[in-house]
């Protein structure tokens, strides 16, 4: 959430020449476009998703979210590309969260499009369609007493059947997938969500990076309902393993299309080192939770402090330094204890 790249709201698009977040359908390379879909309350602004021609059809990478106004923006730069809707095929979503799953998942109910998403997705998507999503335990035993009674009595509304359907086939481990002319390596990469995947184009270049490598921003770890044991040591042996690709196109699934692969993972796993070390030094005179430690960090590129952030922003960042200190455990830097206020960390030495 702090991280020093370009800032988001002002990145161009290379294939656009535009906004990156500018409604369109965007042409990366023969046979590919991008089309940002909005995303209304979100700062983020959009979703990327590539449309990948076929004979048999349109392969998706991704889906966006089901709202009226990312519907209407997928139909306009379908038909910018001289396609509908009803020519989607197969959509390839990188992971479950709302704004790559849901319109996918009504794709398939409507059209017949066949999604596939990361078997390790399957805890979260049963927990939202039963509706016991949510991220309380996780805070309580970060400490964050204060972010959830700032929540209050918000109930997240019920999920929509239509938007969180189980997708025809879930992806386990390193596999191909064919699409067209095209074979896709789809390589599960954990971290942001344990199931996430990312589908990379050898030949072509080209990765279809989802949330795991953002060019702009630091994607979130921490923030599920299923919680992973140590969502930062898998989100940074899934980079490191990016790393050992060929050095590849950058497709994000937000902000603008780059050009190195590598250069952004380099700068992605520097900054969590660098968050590691600043973690390091707050509990390094005293044991403190992962909330208190939040409240040591700045947060965003302007390095505001947690307490002017939004309820939402400040479950983000306790999630994510409690990620950081399970790491720090596990390098043998910090011993970790269970108290009643929430865990409590402490430096080694």
């Amino acid at each position: 959430m702090s991280d020093p790249a370009v800032s988001t709201a002002k990145a161009i698009s290379p294939d656009s020449g535009e906004h990156w977040a500018t409604p369109g359908a965007w042409k990366v390379t023969e046979g590919i476009h991008r089309i940002p879909l909005p995303l209304p309350m979100d700062g983020l602004k959009a979703v990327n998703v590539y449309a990948v021609e076929t004979p048999a059809g349109l392969t998706l990478i991704d889906g966006g979210w089901a709202v009226p106004e990312a519907r209407e923006a997928l139909e306009k730069g379908l038909t910018l590309m001289g396609a509908g809707v009803g020519d989607v095929r197969e959509v390839l979503v990188t992971h479950v969260h709302r704004d790559h799953y849901t319109l996918a998942s009504v794709l398939q109910g409507e059209v017949g499009a066949r999604v596939s998403l990361g078997a390790q997705e399957r805890p979260t998507l049963d927990r939202i369609r039963a509706n016991e999503g949510g991220t309380q335990p996780q805070l309580l035993v970060a400490g964050a007493q204060a972010v959830v009674d700032s929540w209050g009595d918000w109930e997240p509304p019920a999920a929509d059947p239509d938007h969180w359907r189980y997708p025809d086939s879930w992806l386990d481990g390193d596999t191909t997938v064919p699409v067209g002319s095209r074979v896709l390596d789809a390589l599960h990469t954990p971290g942001h969500t344990q199931g996430h995947y990312v589908y990379a184009d050898q030949p072509a270049g080209l990765l279809f990076a989802g949330d795991h490598v953002l060019p702009t921003i630091t994607p979130s770890v921490g923030f599920e309902s299923a919680m992973a044991v140590s969502p930062l040591s898998d989100f940074m042996t899934s980079l490191t393993k990016m790393r050992a690709l060929p050095d590849l196109r950058l497709l994000p699934a937000h902000g603008p299309v780059a050009a190195s692969s590598h250069a952004r993972v380099d700068e992605l796993l520097a900054h969590h080192e660098h968050r590691l070390a600043l973690s390091l030094a707050s509990i390094s005179g005293s044991a403190k939770t992962a909330y208190q430690v939040a409240g040591d960090l700045p947060w965003t590129r302007h390095e505001h402090q947690l307490s002017t952030l939004d309820v939402f922003n400040q479950t983000l960042a306790v999630l994510e330094t409690l990620a950081h200190l399970v790491v720090l455990v596990s390098r043998g830097q910090a011993t970790r204890t269970t108290a009643p206020e929430g865990d409590l960390f402490a430096a080694v030495g």
